[in-house]
């Protein structure tokens, strides 16, 4: 019996060998994430330590914006406020979408292209556009208003304020943006689901909901980590939104470092409040990462 190794599979051989046409096609890729992500980010955080500033004259290093966030409970208060939005509009989002990819994904209607057209049909439209669309839906003299006034079910002098300029507004507001894009990655991950398994569930005696549990739901757990953290990434540092719909009641941590930098002229705080989030939500990316993996399906 021979002792001789097999031979590496072909597919093992081409691994090892760097093909020389890789740096070339990775270079401009990568100096453009150098030159405008990176070098923002050591700008801003060199302003963070005061290495650069606004104002002239010398400045020693410090880390007194660090310590003020930390031991301060204002901008940690307004950053776990915005965290607790991001989660719920998140998860709303994500319950909302997953039977309407549902639907399309594994209906067996033919049209279903046509309806995921229609469905992302609203990002044909501005942003400003449908969130400023909204403060008309929802203002005192708003289509909810005048509706409950024409109804009767509410006096016209005594109108729902409290649709707009609020937490409420804001959360509504970012779920009606992002719900055609959350069901995107939830509709790959179902379109991609071999049926096979979901028939040979239902040879074996499996109902529907069995099978659902067992098969469609894990395999697409990739998808749906995914579009929870394509809203909760960018709602988390979100300030358009709650500039037009939010008032003081839906204030988030994006607008106090919007104010920061703008307003107050403060820098230093708004560069380590930047900098906070983009840890927070890379270290959030990291540990969910591992749930964008196929995973296998088994038997409980």
């Amino acid at each position: 019996m021979s002792s001789n190794p097999s031979p590496a599979p072909p597919a093992a051989r081409r691994r090892r060998r760097l093909d020389p046409t890789t740096p070339g096609l990775l270079s401009l890729p990568l100096a453009w994430l150098a030159l405008f992500f990176l070098v923002p980010i050591g700008f801003v955080g060199a302003y963070s330590i005061d290495a650069l500033s606004l104002y002239p004259g010398a400045h020693a290093l410090t880390l007194a914006g660090w310590h003020d966030l930390v031991h301060g409970s204002v901008y940690l208060r307004l950053f776990w406020k915005s965290v607790e939005m991001s989660l719920i509009v998140s998860g709303v989002v994500v319950l909302c979408a997953y039977p309407l990819a549902y639907y399309l994904a594994l209906s067996g209607t033919k049209r279903k292209y046509v309806l995921l057209l229609i469905l992302i049909a609203p990002f044909l439209t501005s942003y400003l556009l449908r969130v400023l669309a909204w403060k008309v839906i929802l203002g005192d003299h708003g289509v909810i208003n005048s509706f409950l006034a024409w109804t009767g079910i509410r006096d016209p002098d005594h109108p729902l304020s409290q649709l707009l300029y609020s937490r409420f507004a804001v959360m509504l507001v970012l779920a009606y943006v992002w719900l055609p894009f959350v069901a995107l990655p939830i509709f790959v991950s179902l379109d991609t689901l071999d049926r096979r398994l979901l028939e040979a569930a239902s040879d074996l005696g499996a109902s529907r909901l069995q099978a659902f549990r067992k098969i469609t739901l894990p395999l697409s757990l990739p998808g749906v980590v995914a579009a929870f953290l394509f809203v909760f990434i960018p709602t988390v540092g979100e300030f358009v939104t709650p500039s037009l719909v939010g008032g003081t009641g839906g204030f988030m941590y994006g607008n106090e470092i919007v104010d920061l930098f703008g307003n107050a002229l403060d820098w230093r705080t708004g560069s380590v409040l930047s900098l906070f989030l983009l840890g927070v939500v890379a270290a959030l990316t990291l540990i969910f990462s591992r749930f964008l993996q196929v995973q296998r399906v088994t038997a409980s």
